[in-house]
């Protein structure tokens, strides 16, 4: 595997379309594709955000070589926090997922559903599979919210994926891949929130090298 598969990315296939109903729809771009948010700070063995006072969230703590850093998550208005801080936890759990070899990873049927959630699981099997895992820190940041009402709205955002690698699940060698245009990922969501009150990733798209993101 080289970086465009990069797992910590959450480089979600083609299986993983479309989005944003509320503001227009589009296809990924990029046959590497990726999607998802984060929350206000970075996080090593934790979640992407400080969980809500619900002991029913799942732990999606990581291993101490993975760290997840977001950028300008804090947006001081708290609906639109609770919404990038979910969006977080969507993006962590994909990592979780990978980490555990385990598409069917409880975190991650958590926070995502729908389209989003069946791509996740299909590009966690494909990285399993091929025997891979990562390491590394993968930065999240120029987070954009769109409230469209009470229970739907939108967040785009960028990854650099240029400090995080493929590593060899069983060997543990790390590839080392050196960075380029496509270490840097556009990702589009779209969340809905729930009967329990979580905010569920349910659509994504994404677009690796994309000008908004590469320095």
């Amino acid at each position: 595997m080289n970086r465009r598969s990069l797992p910590v990315a959450v480089a979600l296939a083609a299986t993983a379309a479309v989005l944003l109903t509320a503001c227009g729809s589009g296809t990924d771009s990029s046959k590497d594709s990726d999607k998802i948010a984060g929350a206000d700070q970075s996080t090593t063995g934790s979640a992407s955000a400080a969980p809500a006072a619900d002991s029913d969230r799942p732990d999606l703590t990581l291993p101490s070589d993975i760290t997840e850093t977001f950028e300008g998550w804090k947006t001081g208005v708290a609906d639109k926090d609770a919404i990038l801080a979910d969006a977080g936890h969507a993006q962590t759990a994909v990592t979780h997922a990978v980490v555990k070899g385990d598409p069917q990873d409880t975190g991650l049927r958590f926070y995502q559903t729908n389209t989003a959630l069946t791509g996740s699981q299909d590009w966690v099997k494909s990285i399993v599979d091929s025997g891979s895992t990562f390491t590394g820190t993968v930065r999240y940041y120029a987070p954009k919210i769109s409230v469209f009402d009470k229970a739907s709205a939108a967040v785009t955002y960028c990854s650099d994926e240029s400090k995080a690698f493929n590593k060899d699940r069983k060997t543990k060698k790390v590839d080392r891949t050196p960075a380029s245009n496509d270490s840097y990922v556009l990702y589009s969501t779209r969340l809905e929130k729930n009967a329990q009150g979580v905010w569920q990733t349910t659509k994504l798209e994404s677009e690796r090298g994309n000008k908004a993101c590469t320095p």
